[in-house]
C-alpha cells in the first residue's frame, strides 16, 4: 500500500471497506495535526511511521518525544532525530536516551553516547558503561576502556579481563580484602 497523502485517499479506502471509521478518524487527526508530518502507511490500523511529543515542556523542550518509523523521512530525505527530556527514536538526544543511537545524561542504544552512563552495543560515556564495546571510567564490556575496566579485554588502571595474566589475579583480588 502506498502513502495516503490525501484526504480523498482516506475517505477512498474507507468507502472500500479497507479501513474502519475509527481508523478513519484516527489517520484524519494525524493527518492534521501534523502537516509537515510525514505520510501516514496503515497497515492493518496500525500506522508505520510517526512521532509523539508530549505538550508539557521543561526548557523547550517537550518531556516525550517519540518518533517511530525509519530514520529517515522517505518523503522529505531529513533525518527524523527524537529530542525531549525522555527521548525514544532510531536516532535519540535528550536527558534519558533510547535508540539505535542514542545521545544524553542516560543512554540507551546500539550507539550509546552518555554523560553518566551509558548502556548498548557500542557504549561511550564519562560515567559507568556498559557494552560489547566500552569506553568510560567504569568501563564493563566485551572490550573495556576506562580507569576502572572489567571485560573480556579490558584496559585501564585497575582492570581485569581475559588478558589479565592468570599470575596476576590474585594480587587484583586482595584489593577487595579488608
Amino acid at each position: 500500500m502506498e502513502p495516503i497523502t490525501s484526504e480523498q485517499e482516506l475517505q477512498t479506502l474507507l468507502d472500500d471497506g479497507k479501513i474502519t471509521q475509527e481508523e478513519y478518524k484516527e489517520l484524519l487527526a494525524a493527518m492534521k495535526d501534523k502537516p509537515q508530518a510525514s505520510p501516514v502507511l496503515p497497515v492493518g490500523g496500525v500506522i508505520l511511521w510517526g512521532e509523539y511529543k508530549s505538550k508539557r515542556r521543561i526548557f523547550d523542550l517537550p518531556l516525550v518525544h517519540i518518533v517511530y518509523g525509519p530514520a529517515i523521512d522517505p518523503a522529505t530525505g531529513k533525518l527524523r532525530v527524537a529530542k525531549g527530556i525522555i527521548a525514544i527514536g532510531g536516532i535519540a538526544v535528550g536527558v534519558v536516551a533510547l535508540g539505535g543511537a542514542a545521545f544524553g545524561l542516560v543512554a540507551l542504544g546500539g550507539l550509546a553516547v552518555g554523560l553518566l552512563a551509558a548502556l548498548g552495543g557500542a557504549a561511550i560515556g564519562t560515567g559507568i558503561s556498559i557494552g560489547g564495546f566500552a569506553v568510560g571510567t567504569a568501563a564493563l564490556g566485551g572490550f573495556a576502556f576506562g580507569y576502572y575496566a572489567l571485560g573480556g579485554a579490558a584496559f585501564g588502571v585497575y582492570d581485569f579481563g581475559g588478558n589479565t595474566p592468570f599470575e596476576q589475579w590474585p594480587e587484583w583480588f586482595k584489593r577487595f580484602r579488608r
